[in-house]
């Protein structure tokens, strides 16, 4: 019996906590979906694909409600440092899973009034690719 058998509580625990690590590490705070991710299909490898559909929404809800805090705040006139995001759209967020930057990506957008479904869709795209390469590796 290995270590990781023992800390399983069941399917269902560990899907649902991978949904929530992957919902927390989208905002501003710390989190390693990742890792989550590598230990529950270390566990359950049938479910890659309830695992990759849940790490994934899960992460692009977090973005979204950074997206959703960041259209709260009252723009300023300068926003020469958000040229770069104007510029490129919501493609730019494609990127939103790279540590630090991603955040920043989602607040950016939804500061900047970028649509939501096409934000909501690169974002997406972008995290899925990330948590695929993660859990093709694994399994």
């Amino acid at each position: 019996m290995s270590f990781l058998t023992l800390l399983d509580p069941g399917p269902d625990a560990g899907l649902a906590a991978l949904f929530v690590s992957s919902f927390l590490s989208a905002t501003l705070l710390p989190g390693g979906s990742e890792l989550v991710l590598a230990g529950v299909l270390s566990l359950r490898p049938e479910q890659l694909m309830a695992a990759l559909a849940l790490a994934t929404l899960g992460n692009t809800l977090g973005g979204m409600s950074t997206w959703g805090l960041a259209r709260l705040l009252p723009q300023r006139a300068d926003t020469t440092r958000l040229d770069w995001v104007r510029h490129h759209g919501a493609p730019v967020l494609l990127l939103s899973w790279a540590p630090v930057v991603g955040d920043a990506l989602c607040a950016a957008a939804g500061w900047l009034r970028l649509p939501w479904l096409a934000c909501l869709l690169w974002m997406g795209l972008g995290k899925l690719l990330r948590y695929a390469l993660i859990a093709f590796s694994v399994t």
